[in-house]
């Protein structure tokens, strides 16, 4: 059976998907990289006044939501758990700013919440896991449906 062209990708479609996967780049980085060196990881939130578990969940929502922001799948929900990442590390670490570092830091932060509560709001679009199952939704529980 041939797509028809309504049902093919758009133009925004591949932005939306470049989009996500710039989006996710950062927490996947960032994830991998706390996660391999994990003793120092362990020290330098320790040093912060943060616990071996609160470290170990931070590495896995930064992997987790990651690779879910940037494969498309429960998308919105990833993406709400990183802009809620992303406030909070604002709030609780970059709020000295009198240093121009920590300032940008912040602002950075905030950004990135502001793009993951757009993506939220829109969805992962049709170049995603979420726009397969939905495809498939009809036979799915309302719960499920309702996060894609």
């Amino acid at each position: 059976m041939m797509e028809s062209a309504s049902s093919r990708p758009s133009l925004a479609d591949f932005i939306l998907l470049l989009g996500r996967l710039l989006l996710s780049l950062i927490f996947l980085h960032e994830g991998a990289t706390l996660a391999a060196d994990l003793p120092a990881t362990i020290e330098t939130f320790e040093k912060l006044g943060l616990s071996a578990p609160v470290t170990l969940a931070t590495i896995a929502l930064q992997i987790g939501a990651g690779l879910s922001v940037a494969a498309g799948l429960l998308c919105r929900l990833g993406a709400l758990a990183l802009a809620l990442f992303c406030l909070a590390t604002a709030l609780l670490f970059h709020t000295n700013f009198e240093s121009q570092n920590e300032l940008l830091h912040f602002e950075k932060d905030l950004a990135i919440a502001g793009g993951m509560f757009v993506l939220a709001a829109v969805g992962a679009g049709s170049i995603s896991i979420d726009h397969l199952l939905k495809r498939r939704a009809d036979s799915m529980h309302p719960l499920f449906r309702a996060v894609l």
